[in-house]
């Protein structure tokens, strides 16, 4: 479990959605669940992205994922991480693989897969 200082540091950096952000979130979430069929465990697996996009934004979505997920969502959730997601969320810096891509300088060999990082999927 992470300490009171890294909780309270993150509250701190959490997105400030607008009621109208917000409301449009829940009706793509409704729509997707409506329309959908297939596994739960995509569909939990999608409204997750859709939940955590927009705390780390699309590049790090990018990282978390591969494009082949990334694009099931996508259909899942009719819409497009890039325009609907900041490139960038407040809370990206807490995604290693997120942090390893900006040292490493390399973020579009990082995504597709030409540059292995361990832990890109982690939070820390």
């Amino acid at each position: 479990m992470k300490t009171s200082k890294h909780y309270k540091e993150t509250l701190q950096k959490l997105p400030k959605l607008s009621k109208a952000q917000l409301d449009e979130m829940h009706q793509i979430e409704k729509d997707a669940f409506a329309r959908y069929t297939g596994t739960f465990q995509e569909l939990e697996s999608a409204i997750g992205l859709l939940r955590i996009g927009h705390y780390v934004g699309w590049k790090t979505l990018l990282i978390i994922h591969n494009k082949r997920t990334i694009k099931k969502y996508e259909e899942i959730l009719n819409i497009n991480i890039r325009d609907y997601f900041p490139e960038v969320g407040t809370c990206a810096d807490l995604s290693i693989g997120y942090r390893d891509a900006l040292k490493m300088g390399n973020f579009w060999k990082i995504v597709s897969g030409d540059i292995k990082i361990q832990n890109r999927k982690e939070i820390g």
